[in-house]
């Protein structure tokens, strides 16, 4: 759990019985490779603090899946919208790699939001992280083409060209993979 104390320490210093009692309310839980996290039709009860591994968002659908987020190591992930109104997720979460997290309960949550002022802060500062990230998003999908947003990932997100599959890349970036061996055969 030091990855997640790591992660708060970042944001705001904690006193130790803080500390001690948002730990109380983690659990450890491993996913194998492919596995759903969360499947769609579900609600999702957790908040997931990832220790090791990467975890893919997609809409399955029998055609394709339209993957549109992914999640690394030492990030805070799950269905949020589904989280946040504790109704079913319209999407699914998969360990894209064998997946080590700390989950803390939608309730349990709200315990540490209730009981610790740094639990507060630490929320109100995911949320704002989150809101940021999925504004930018929109606005790239909107104004850049494809090959503006392949590019994009070079600099803003590197680890998803690192590490993840390319036929995930050309959805996330809403194209086929045909299309994007296009765009990677134009750049190079």
């Amino acid at each position: 759990m030091g990855h997640i104390r790591e992660y708060y320490e970042k944001i705001i210093k904690l006193q130790e019985s803080e500390w001690e009692f948002i730990a109380s309310h983690f659990e450890k839980r491993e996913f194998d490779k492919h596995e759903i996290i969360t499947p769609k039709g579900e609600t999702e009860n957790f908040l997931s603090f990832i220790e090791t591994g990467i975890v893919r968002f997609y809409i399955p659908n029998e055609e394709s899946e339209l993957t549109f987020n992914f999640s690394f190591h030492k990030e805070f992930t799950c269905a949020y919208d589904s989280f946040l109104t504790q109704t079913p997720s319209e999407y699914e979460l998969q360990a894209l790699t064998k997946t080590v997290a700390w989950q803390i309960s939608y309730d349990n949550l709200q315990k540490v939001y209730a009981q610790t002022q740094a639990g507060n802060y630490l929320g109100r500062f995911a949320s704002e992280k989150l809101f940021l990230s999925k504004s930018k998003r929109e606005i790239a999908l909107l104004k850049y083409n494809a090959k503006e947003r392949y590019l994009q990932l070079f600099s803003e997100q590197p680890n998803i060209l690192r590490f993840i599959p390319l036929k995930y890349i050309a959805s996330y970036i809403g194209v086929t993979p045909q299309a994007l061996s296009r765009i990677r055969r134009q750049i190079s």
